[in-house]
C-alpha cells in the first residue's frame, strides 16, 4: 500500500476519528449543535496536525442529510460526495497555486448564487497566507458580508502573515502538536489493522521524528513496513530514516565528554560511509542533548521527558555534562546547523562542529575538568589537578583585579603606581625626552602624563597656531568628527573630546583635557580611522599629533623658542623630526634607556 493509499484509509471521516485536538473538536461540535456555526473560520496549526480534515468533517457535519449533527454519518449522498470531492458545492481551493486576485474575485462572483446540491457552499482555502495582498483585498469585502449560506475556512501554518483584517473577521483555531503517546496509540492501532508486527521503541522513534504531525507519522509508517516487512523495528526505523542509533549517540557523546577530537573522526566517517547525511546527524545530535539537559533540569516532567525512549542511558550519561556546558554546546551545534543547509562540505562543517564543542571548557561544577585545569595538572608533575572549583575562584580573582586596574586607569594612576603628573610636570619635560616626534611610530598613546606616549615638538605648532592651514582644520573639523563616527563611532566617541589647536608641516595637533581620552585616540586601531579620515578630506597624507591641553597653554604662554635653541631638526617633507648626530652616537654607546636629553 502506498503512503498516499496508506493516508486516505487512515485518514479522519469524522470528529471522533482525529487524534490531539480534542478541545477545538468539542468546540465546533457544540456550535454545529447549537446551530451557532459562524460564517468564517481560521485554523492555523502546524504542518500535518488536522487542519484541512478538520474542514472537510465540518463540511460533511454541517450539510449531512441528517442533519447539521456533531457527526457526519458518512453514508448519505452528501457525506459520500464530500469525502469523494464530487459536490461541487464543497470548494478546496491551494492558495499556493491560486494566489491571484483573478481566483479570488471567481469566488466573490459565486457566493451570491445558493448551494446547488447542498445546505451550505463550504470554501477551503488552504495556505491562505499565500494570496496576494489584491487577493487578500478582494477576500476581505465577501467576509465582510457574506451570504447566509456561505461558509469560509481558511488554513494556514503562518498566521503572521495574514493582513490583521482578515483575522478579525475569522473564529481562530490553533491545532497543536500531538503528543507522543498518541501519535504512537495511534500508529500502533494502525499496525493492528493492517497486520503489521512493530516494535514499541520503533512506534515511539517514528512518533518522535514526525515531530508532533500525525500525517508524518503514518508517512514514517508506511515508508518503515515497506522496508522491515511483516515486523518492525527499531533498527529498520532508523536505516530508513538515516537517523542515529542511540549507541553512536553514546559513542559521540563519550568523545566529547573526554575532549577527545581524535576520535570523533572516525565515528563521523563512519556514519558518512553509512549513508547517514551531515546536516541529519547534527539535528538528531542537538536533539540528543536537548534531552541530556531536560534529564538535568526537569527528571520528574512526564510530558518534557516522553521522548526519551530508553532514560536509564540517557540518565547516565547526562551525569557527565554540567547545564552550563550543555547549554553552550548546544547553542554552538545550533549556529553550525544553520551553516550546513547551504555549505558546499556539510560533512566538514559537521566534524568541525563536534571538534568544536571537544574543546568546550566545562566551568560549571560538571564531571568533565577544563582544558586549563588539565593543563595546570600537567605542569604540576601530575601531583593532582585542580578542580573546576579552583579554576572557578581564581577566575573571579583575576576579573577583580583586572576591573581594579581599570578604575585606577580611569582616575589617572599610572600602571607604575605613581601618580599621573601634573600639567606643569608634563609641561616641564617637554623637552626631556628624547621621542621628539609627532606621533608614536609603535601606536601607543602619547604625552601627558604616560611614559610610554611619544613627545610632540610645539614649537611648529605654536607658530603655526594662527595661520591659514590651521583655520582649514577649523573650518572642516565638524564634517572629520563625522566622518570618524561613521568610520568607528567607538573612535568618535574618544576623539570628540579634542580640540584642534593648530595644523603644521601636514600634521593636525589635537589637545585634550583628559588624559584617558588622549591615551585612547593615540592606540593603533583609533590613529588609523582618524588619520584615513584626514587623508580624505584634505586629499594628502596627514598624520595626527596630540598635546594635554594645559601642556599647550603653558607653552602658547612662553611662546616658540627662538630657531637657535632648537635641539632637533625637522625635515623637509615633514615626515620626522630629525636628531642630531651626537644623539645617535650617544644611544649607540650607552643604550636608548640610559640616553635623557635635557634642554639647559
Amino acid at each position: 500500500m502506498s503512503h498516499i493509499a496508506l493516508y486516505r484509509a487512515w485518514r479522519p471521516q469524522t470528529f471522533q476519528d482525529m487524534v490531539g485536538q480534542q478541545h477545538i473538536i468539542q468546540t465546533l461540535q457544540n456550535a454545529i449543535r447549537e446551530q451557532r456555526v459562524s460564517h468564517a473560520y481560521l485554523f492555523n496549526g502546524p504542518r500535518g496536525t488536522g487542519k484541512t480534515t478538520a474542514a472537510k468533517v465540518m463540511a460533511k457535519a454541517i450539510n449531512c442529510e441528517r442533519g447539521p449533527t456533531p457527526e457526519p454519518c458518512n453514508v448519505c449522498d452528501a457525506c459520500r460526495g464530500i469525502t469523494a470531492g464530487t459536490i461541487m458545492d464543497v470548494v478546496e481551493i491551494d492558495a499556493a497555486s491560486n494566489r491571484g486576485i483573478d481566483e479570488i474575485r471567481d469566488i466573490r462572483d459565486k457566493v451570491r448564487y445558493a448551494p446547488s446540491e447542498v445546505r451550505y457552499k463550504v470554501y477551503i482555502i488552504d495556505e491562505v497566507h499565500m494570496l496576494t495582498t489584491e487577493a487578500f483585498n478582494a477576500l476581505l469585502k465577501t467576509l465582510e458580508e457574506p451570504p447566509a449560506h456561505v461558509i469560509f475556512i481558511l488554513a494556514t501554518t503562518e498566521p503572521h502573515k495574514l493582513p490583521a483584517t482578515i483575522i478579525s473577521r475569522c473564529q481562530r483555531f490553533d491545532f497543536r502538536q500531538v503528543s507522543m503517546p498518541e501519535q504512537t496509540e495511534r500508529l500502533r492501532q494502525i499496525c493492528n489493522e493492517e497486520g503489521i508486527q512493530a516494535d514499541d521503541d520503533a512506534l515511539a522513534y517514528i512518533a518522535r521524528l514526525s515531530d508532533g504531525g500525525m500525517r508524518d507519522a503514518i508517512g514514517l509508517l508506511e515508508q518503515v513496513s515497506a522496508y522491515g516487512g511483516e515486523r518492525i523495528t527499531l533498527g529498520d526505523a532508523i536505516d530508513v530514516t538515516g537517523g542515529l542509533a542511540t549507541e553512536q549517540f553514546k559513542q559521540l557523546a563519550d568523545a566529547i565528554r573526554d575532549r577527545d577530537a581524535a576520535a570523533v573522526m572516525p565515528l563521523v566517517e563512519g556514519l558518512m560511509q553509512a549513508g547517514k547525511s551531515a546536516d541529519k546527524c547534527l539535528e538528531n545530535l542537538i536533539f540528543y542533548f536537548r534531552d541530556l539537559l531536560v534529564l538535568k533540569l526537569a527528571p520528574n516532567g512526564k510530558v518534557s521527558t516522553e521522548r526519551i525512549v530508553d532514560q536509564a542511558k540517557y540518565r547516565e550519561m547526562a551525569d557527565s555534562f554540567s547545564s552550563e556546558l550543555l547549554f553552550r554546546m548546544i547553542d554552538e551545534l545550533n549556529q553550525y546547523q544553520l551553516e550546513i543547509r547551504h555549505a558546499a562540505l556539510p560533512q566538514t562543517i559537521f566534524e568541525i562542529a563536534l571538534m568544536k564543542i571537544c574543546t568546550m571548557q566545562d566551568t560549571g561544577g560538571g564531571a568533565a575538568t577544563s582544558a586549563g585545569a588539565t593543563s595546570g595538572s600537567d605542569s604540576a608533575g601530575g601531583s593532582g589537578g585542580a578542580s573546576s572549583g579552583e579554576v572557578q575562584r581564581l577566575q573571579q580573582r583575576i576579573d577583580t583585579l583586572e576591573r581594579k586596574i581599570e578604575q585606577l586607569l580611569q582616575s589617572g594612576v599610572r600602571p607604575d603606581g605613581q601618580g599621573a603628573p601634573s600639567g606643569d610636570q608634563a609641561g616641564g619635560g617637554a623637552r626631556g625626552n628624547r621621542n621628539s616626534g609627532f606621533g608614536n611610530k609603535s601606536g601607543a598613546p602619547g604625552g601627558g602624563g604616560s611614559p610610554s606616549i611619544a613627545r610632540v615638538k610645539l614649537d611648529p605648532f605654536l607658530a603655526a597656531a594662527e595661520s591659514q592651514a590651521t583655520g582649514q582644520v577649523r573650518m572642516k573639523w565638524s564634517d572629520i568628527l563625522q566622518r570618524v563616527k561613521g568610520n568607528n563611532i567607538s573612535t568618535h566617541a574618544w576623539f570628540v573630546n579634542g580640540d584642534p589647536v593648530s595644523a603644521a608641516d601636514n600634521t593636525v595637533l589635537v589637545a585634550f583635557k583628559n588624559s584617558i581620552h588622549r591615551e585612547t585616540t593615540e592606540k593603533p586601531a583609533n590613529r588609523e580611522v582618524i588619520e584615513r579620515v584626514l587623508n580624505e578630506v584634505f586629499g594628502r597624507p596627514v598624520r595626527l599629533a596630540t598635546v594635554m591641553l594645559k601642556e599647550w597653554q603653558t607653552a602658547a604662554e612662553k611662546g616658540p623658542a627662538p630657531a637657535g635653541e632648537l635641539l632637533f631638526e625637522q625635515e623637509e617633507d615633514g615626515s620626522a623630526p630629525k636628531e642630531p648626530e651626537w644623539v645617535e652616537e650617544a644611544v649607540k654607546m650607552f643604550g636608548e634607556d640610559l640616553v635623557v636629553i635635557e634642554d639647559k
